[in-house]
């Protein structure tokens, strides 16, 4: 995939502004100024829905597995398992992003398409 998208203009700044895209609500940043770039649009998009994604993760995993009792020695366990598939996926985006490609994760990346 190419650098920029048709009819975009590309940052001069765009490989700070993609790892501002993936770090939950720095994705603000991009998406408020960078506004004539269409690639970086998307990914600012893209981490948004992402940190999204994450909270209701999250909430479910402690609501749903902390409530449990003896369960929630399991929260214990899997939470730092959790935290490092997330800073996988992050980096995972980032690196993606600047080399001009887009990481596609189902149903988060379709919804951050919708807006």
């Amino acid at each position: 995939m190419a650098n920029t998208t048709p009819g975009s203009t590309p940052s001069s700044n765009r490989a700070v502004m993609i790892v501002l895209s993936y770090m939950w609500l720095l994705a603000l940043v991009p998406l408020l100024t960078e506004k004539d770039d269409a690639e970086l649009q998307w990914h600012a998009r893209h981490g948004l829905v992402l940190m999204i994604a994450e909270l209701f993760l999250w909430i479910a995993f402690y609501a749903v597995l902390g409530s449990l009792g003896i369960f929630g020695c399991i929260v214990g366990l899997f939470s730092p398992i959790l935290v490092l598939a997330e800073v996988v996926l992050h980096v995972m985006c980032i690196v993606k992003g600047i080399s001009g490609q887009r990481l596609l994760v189902p149903g988060i990346s379709e919804f951050a398409n919708k807006f």
